[in-house]
């Protein structure tokens, strides 16, 4: 990347983008390896939202295995993750009933017992301060906007220029992005990261590996009546609402002070284009199982993010020249256990380990390929291999054979050590190309809101605390509008209207002509990146907006 702009430079050993559980691990780890060999290592993490934690969503069950290695202590040190799993729930529903699976139908690496839930934005905050503790420097509100590559090395990253209006002209206050330069630079941007996605290309790390897969996960926080209240009880389901060759289920977990998450995640390898993730998860909430809970209850808090899916065959190449990709930019997440935190902090810190070496005997701007080694020997890649065949077994077979069969391979992996009669098998084609016309589908006739226990579009992004500059250029980009037209509209029905979880995109009737028009509320968007990944023509590019803006979550 290369401009005209005068930019301040800022010099680091190392730049981490991204203030997450990879990129906050990393960190810590460098700094932790410099204090045990009396040296000094300069470590910047970029972080593109208001505050360290402000852009963290996730369900979450944190299995402590990677925390117990990096800070053995965290308990002592006053970790916000005080509720042990106690109950562990799996059912299937139908429209009006359950079914309980019992416990032991599970390999014993599917339990989450020993597993811990409540917030993960509130554990990185704590990581955060671990990490400044320690001497790494934290710039939140500083997104990076592209990468640095000098004679086919990445340098660092530049961050996003301050005070451009909608048309391009330069405001009061305009400040230009500054570049900050490092030995090595991490990338733990999170699922469908904007410098990771252009990285992948540069430099060809998907070559030979399957497409990433993505789901859309939905999370709502709530306070319910203490009597409702079950500390340390989580529940997942599959089922009903979605049909049979729809991926996805939902989510309940009990913690805090009569705190209760429910979620609902949605496979983005979706084929009816009429469906909406939103409406499907407001109708899971209404289900006899699930309903009662909420009653009397306050929602306190909303958001949405992709997930990662692929899996073990998904996994890029991970070092490129000057650097590397950690935690969720890769794509660590365990489909079936539903968990990624820490195997996202995991390579995080193998991805440090390798740097701080590099740095230690003197080089720099390299391949470190001693972390694709590091990552391809480690439990994470043992962790994922065991279960490689459950999201693509879901995906030719449906919900329910798809989960037998995949239930019945994750034992065989188990027992007989990652052998699988399937092998390792093929994701098959993007998400985004999974899609199907809309005149091969029944338009879905989702259900009004109640305001009480189902709800709107905006009145859910108004709880996410979701903030954007309305005079400065719209962050997702169009690359051809006659396009969207011609396709997303009159063959696909307009799906962007329904996939965004937050109301960001439009199709308009022109009162006079009758003509659609397609309309772009940016202001409305929670950073989710769902739009990225299932945008049938891959039209639509999301980008960083000004530093600081999108959602603020203070307990997701």
């Amino acid at each position: 990347m290369s401009d005209d702009i005068q930019r301040e430079s800022m010099e680091y050993d190392v730049i981490i983008v991204g203030a997450g559980p990879a990129g906050l691990a990393a960190s810590i780890r460098l700094k932790q390896l410099a204090a045990e060999a009396g040296a000094e290592i300069s470590v910047a993490v970029l972080e593109k939202g208001a505050e360290v934690g402000a852009h963290i969503l996730s369900g979450v069950v944190v299995d402590p295995k990677a925390l117990n290695e990096l800070i053995p202590d965290w308990k002592e040190q006053g970790c916000p993750l005080t509720t042990e799993v106690k109950d562990d729930i799996f059912l299937a529903l139908s429209e009006h009933s359950s079914f309980r699976f019992p416990n032991f139908a599970f390999p014993p690496f599917m339990t989450n017992h020993g597993c811990y839930t409540g917030s993960l934005g509130a554990v990185c905050k704590w990581l955060g301060e671990r990490a400044e503790a320690l001497g790494v420097e934290i710039y939140p509100g500083f997104p990076a906007a592209n990468f640095i590559e000098e004679d086919g090395v990445v340098k660092g990253v530049v961050t996003g220029d301050f005070g451009v209006a909608r048309d391009g002209s330069h405001k009061d206050g305009y400040q230009p992005g500054m570049e900050l330069r490092g030995k090595y630079t991490l990338i733990g941007e999170g699922a469908r990261g904007s410098v990771a996605k252009k990285l992948m290309d540069r430099f060809n790390l998907g070559e030979g590996r399957d497409p990433q897969k993505f789901g859309i996960g939905l999370k709502e926080l709530w306070r319910v009546k203490p009597e409702k209240h079950k500390p340390g009880t989580v529940q997942h389901t599959m089922g009903w609402p979605l049909d049979n060759n729809t991926g996805g289920g939902s989510f309940l977990y009990h913690w805090g002070d009569n705190l209760v998450s429910v979620g609902f995640v949605v496979h983005l390898n979706y084929k009816n284009p009429w469906i909406s993730p939103f409406e499907e998860f407001q109708r899971m909430k209404t289900h006899p199982e699930i309903r009662d809970l909420f009653e009397g209850a306050e929602r306190l808090e909303y958001g949405a993010r992709a997930i990662t899916e692929g899996g073990f065959q998904s996994v890029p190449k991970l070092a490129f020249p000057g650097g590397a990709l950690i935690g969720c930019s890769a794509g660590f997440v365990n489909v079936p256990r539903i968990k990624g935190s820490h195997n996202a902090m995991k390579t995080g810190m193998l991805a440090a380990e390798s740097v701080f070496a590099a740095v230690q005997s003197g080089r720099q701007g390299d391949e470190l390929s001693e972390y694709q080694t590091a990552y391809e020997n480690s439990w994470v890649a043992k962790d994922l291999k065991l279960v490689r065949n459950v999201k693509p077994l879901w995906s030719k077979f449906g919900t329910f054979l798809g989960i037998m069969l995949g239930g019945m391979d994750m034992w065989m992996n188990y027992i007989l050590g990652g052998f699988s009669l399937f092998g390792t098998m093929k994701h098959g084609k993007s998400d985004a190309a999974s899609l199907e016309p809309a005149d091969k589908y029944k338009k879905i006739d989702y259900p009004k809101p109640d305001g009480v226990l189902t709800f709107d579009r905006l009145s859910s992004v108004f709880i996410s605390n979701t903030n954007h500059e309305e005079d400065q250029p719209i962050h997702l980009k169009l690359a051809d509008p006659a396009l969207q037209k011609s396709s997303e509209w009159e063959v696909f029905a307009g799906p962007s209207s329904r996939y965004c979880p937050a109301g960001v995109y439009e199709w308009v009737e022109d009162e006079n002509s009758g003509e659609r028009n397609f309309v772009i509320n940016a202001q409305n968007c929670v950073h989710c990146k769902t739009c990225d990944i299932k945008d049938p023509n891959q039209n639509i590019d999301w980008t960083t907006p000004e530093g600081g803006q999108g959602p603020i979550y203070s307990n997701m």
